[in-house]
């Protein structure tokens, strides 16, 4: 090559420009394109190499780089070549799933529908539909419908609704003649606009019903109907209020002629004909009211009933009608939860009074399991701040609200003094059952403290028939458990005797000492055979003669006596060396036995712990071995040589060997087990401890096997603590307010949580032909340190529900759980764990 076009060669390459590759040519833009098509042909013949899972990862790839715009361009390049399908559904799925689907329209809906098409004209005027409405009201036919006649129920319903007598007062006065007395224009024109007025506030109600069904129901239920199978869980409900205060058309029509009547002064009938009554003020929801301070301020009683009460579900039963009741369980709840519960059940209401029926007696209230409520623990910050936050949902006793406990705090001075420090920190009256009655509950039943008028506590929550039918079941109750303590009461005394015996025998024990027992026996049973010995000599000397004999009968009788002394004095001496022998042998045995047991707990404990510990195989530590095992095997050491002690003298054991300085030698060494005795509650605590280690390796043993792809979990004091599944959402504009945007399902996930990191993993649901049940898989995704992880709340709106945010130092998760009550709980345990292990850093 000659030195020109070297240079040229140069030149040529510098005016390229290349960057990050020297095959990328920027200014020179026709080989910039052409180098461009030999690439996308390159990078086809690729695609068309690979599997379809390959495919998919470069398309995430691909798709994951590119901007919005570019993203923009491949939705609008979907939408132009490939039309989404629009089809009428009553179309394709089978026609008695449509008509189900249909059957939860009312009327007014149905007629609406049969306009769409006519498919659904055909569907919605099936007779099948109409015959269940019209039945309702007790319209029959009158005459049978042919076999290809369609539609005649529906007629039938629509002349009846049209045949209606629904009259204005003023109608009805000219047809019924309820009106007698003569009418000035003044009067007239008032009640023509009374009239006005109340059909004007009708329309505004039923407009406003229609603009709130319109913003919370989902597309596929009607707009006046709800069905409790097709609402979702998430769906927004419409106060209580609101649903009470509008209704359909035909009933504020109806009520428009009652309020028109109620209006209307009541006078006498001159002609004699009925005339109509005012109204009843039962229902102060009227809607001749223009202001709704009165509805919205609808106190209702609440009654909160713990499950350890007995037979529970027979005080549920007793409930009156319109009093909220909630059941709690007694154990596994916090102050927290029970507020929560509180809450939900009131929505955003006071009670006009709150009942509290838990297990307590006349000091303390047994509230939740571990927590006692008493003088002791009453002013303690979470039981203060529970009560100052349960006085917020009862109305103030100005209000006249007020909190009755069902425990008989009115019976003792401590009880009493409870409830005023109560009214005093939430400024809500508080009463109890003064406890004054027989039986295990009969108490509620009594008299209460505090001015309750005509209505008790009980009688304002409960039906009283049915609570007295539940006490005279307790009382049932406690008369049967009587008789079984009575039948069990021989069996516990027999056991109760040997317990005893063990006692007295162990006290005698400990307070004389052996030789003291032992002599005291001997001593008494010499006597008491000498004492025998001596009655038969004085027996056999009354028989002897007196007189000529009374040198020999001295003689006798002093050989006699010296007879039964050293009789005595041998049967002493044998009695005690066969005594010695037999409890040197008893102590020898006893002694085997118990070197015996400590030899199986040194051969199948300790020997395969420590060969374990040599091999590299720990089971347990060396300082737990150390901790669990040394104390006893320092006492096999001293107990073997105190039995090859025993054993050697027994070989060579005569009336005049003893074994004290054996065991004075055996009893200046037992500081071991002075040791053992004091290490014994670390030992159990250290056992207890390797027993929970062992199920929570095999737990996290258990975690690492299901979740593929996942790291070694087995750390030093790791733990499980719940498991959540959720569901992973994206945000598709995340620059507009929270209650704006739109999320977008992207997949499931299971968190499950340790106490020191959270583990995200990505859920599968896979079903297997001709099976129920289904296999779900789990795959490894990231784990983050409860440090570094941070928690952000969504708030509801009509776009998502339930959801919150999981931020750690790359990423973050946008979640939502099915219930409600799943993410109030997973969020309290979630913080918790966080201040934990924040906690635990700041210690160390």
């Amino acid at each position: 090559m000659s030195a020109g076009e070297s240079s040229r060669k140069t030149l040529e390459t510098e005016s390229y420009h290349t960057r990050f590759s020297a095959w990328t040519p920027f200014s020179n833009m026709s080989l910039n394109r052409q180098l461009f098509q030999e690439r996308i042909a390159l990078i086809s013949h690729w695609f068309d190499l690979w599997t379809n899972k390959q495919r998919q990862e470069f398309l995430s790839t691909i798709f994951l780089r590119c901007t919005k715009s570019q993203l923009r361009f491949v939705q609008d390049w979907f939408s132009e070549r490939i039309q989404v399908t629009k089809v009428d559904f009553s179309t394709v799925l089978p026609r008695f799933i449509s008509l189900y689907i249909f059957s939860f329209l009312n009327p007014k809906d149905l007629c609406a529908a049969a306009q769409v098409s006519w498919p659904w004209k055909f569907l919605t005027e099936q007779d099948c539909l109409w015959m269940p409405k019209c039945i309702k009201f007790g319209w029959f036919l009158p005459y049978t419908p042919t076999d290809n006649e369609y539609g005649a129920w529906k007629h039938h319903y629509i002349a009846c609704v049209s045949s209606l007598d629904w009259l204005t007062p003023r109608e009805a006065a000219a047809i019924y003649g309820t009106l007698n007395e003569p009418k000035t224009e003044e009067e007239e024109l008032l009640e023509r606009q009374r009239e006005k007025c109340l059909r004007k506030i009708i329309w505004e109600k039923i407009a406003l019903h229609k603009k709130e069904l319109f913003k919370v129901r989902p597309p596929w239920v009607s707009g006046t109907r709800c069905s409790s199978l097709l609402k979702p869980k998430c769906q927004p409900r419409l106060s209580q209020t609101v649903r009470e205060r509008v209704g359909l058309h035909e009933a504020l029509e109806k009520q428009l002629v009652l309020a028109s009547l109620e209006a209307l002064p009541r006078r006498s009938n001159i002609s004699g004909s009925h005339s109509y009554p005012l109204l009843s003020k039962r229902n102060g929801l009227g809607v001749y009211r223009n202001d709704d301070s009165s509805s919205c301020a609808l106190q209702p009683h609440f009654i909160l009933i713990s499950s350890r009460i007995p037979a529970y579900e027979m005080v549920v039963e007793s409930v009156k009608a319109g009093v909220v009741s909630v059941v709690y369980e007694h154990s596994g709840m916090t102050l927290e939860s029970l507020l929560y519960l509180i809450g939900k059940a009131l929505t955003g209401r006071k009670a006009q009074s709150m009942g509290i029926f838990s297990d307590g007696d006349s000091r303390e209230i047994n509230l939740l399991q571990g927590y006692k409520i008493g003088l002791k623990n009453l002013l303690r910050p979470e039981v203060r701040d529970f009560w100052e936050k349960l006085g917020s949902y009862v109305a103030t006793e100005e209000e006249g609200g007020h909190v009755d406990f069902f425990v008989p705090f009115g019976a003792s001075e401590a009880g009493i003094e409870i409830l005023s420090q109560l009214s005093q920190l939430t400024g809500t009256f508080f009463t109890a059952p003064t406890g004054i009655a027989t039986g295990s509950y009969q108490h509620i039943l009594s008299d209460w403290l505090g001015p309750q008028g005509e209505r008790t506590p009980p009688s304002i929550y409960f039906s009283e028939s049915k609570l007295q039918m539940w006490s005279n079941f307790m009382d049932f109750l406690e008369d049967a458990l009587k008789s079984v303590r009575k039948q069990l009461r021989p069996f516990f005394q027999e056991l109760q005797k040997n317990i005893s015996g063990r006692m007295i025998g162990q006290f005698m024990f400990d307070t004389m000492n052996m030789a003291s027992m032992l002599n005291n026996q001997e001593i008494a049973q010499v006597l008491a055979d000498g004492l025998m010995e001596l009655l038969k000599g004085d027996s056999e000397r009354n028989v002897m003669k007196d007189n000529s004999q009374d040198t020999k009968s001295s003689l006798s009788k002093s050989d006699l006596n010296v007879e039964v002394l050293i009789n005595l004095e041998r049967k002493l001496q044998t009695g005690s060396a066969e005594k010695r022998t037999h409890v040197v042998r008893e102590l020898f045995q006893s002694e085997r036995k118990f070197v015996q047991m400590l030899e199986i707990v040194r051969d199948v404990y300790v020997t395969p712990l420590k060969a374990a510990l040599s091999s590299n195989r720990a089971i347990l530590s060396a300082v737990n071995v150390q901790i669990i095992f040394s104390d006893i095997l320092r006492i096999l050491s001293l107990n073997r040589q105190f039995l090859e002690d025993l054993r050697d003298r027994l070989q060579e054991w005569d009336p005049a060997h003893c074994v004290g300085d054996i065991v004075i030698k055996f009893g200046s060494q037992l500081n071991t087990y002075t040791n053992f005795f004091n290490n014994y509650p670390v030992v159990l605590k250290t056992i207890e401890k390797m027993k929970q280690n062992i199920n929570m390796k095999d737990q996290l043993s258990d975690i690492q096997r299901i979740i593929r792809g996942c790291p070694t979990l087995t750390e030093v004091n790791r733990y499980l603590i719940r498991v959540q599944d959720v569901a992973q959402l994206h945000c598709c504009d995340e620059e507009i307010h929270f209650s704006l945007r739109f999320y977008e399902h992207i997949r499931d996930l299971s968190l499950f949580l340790f106490n020191d990191a959270l583990l995200v993993s990505s859920r599968g649901t896979s079903h297997t032909p001709y099976e129920r049940t289904s296999k779900t898989t789990y795959q490894f995704i990231v784990s983050v340190a409860l440090q570094r992880l941070i928690v952000e709340d969504i708030p509801d709106s009509k776009y998502v529900k339930n959801a919150f945010i999981l931020q750690g130092p790359k990423c973050e998760w946008i979640c939502a759980t099915e219930i409600e009550d799943d993410k109030f709980l997973w969020l309290s345990v979630l913080q918790n764990a966080i201040k934990s292990s924040m906690e635990k850093c700041d210690w160390i």
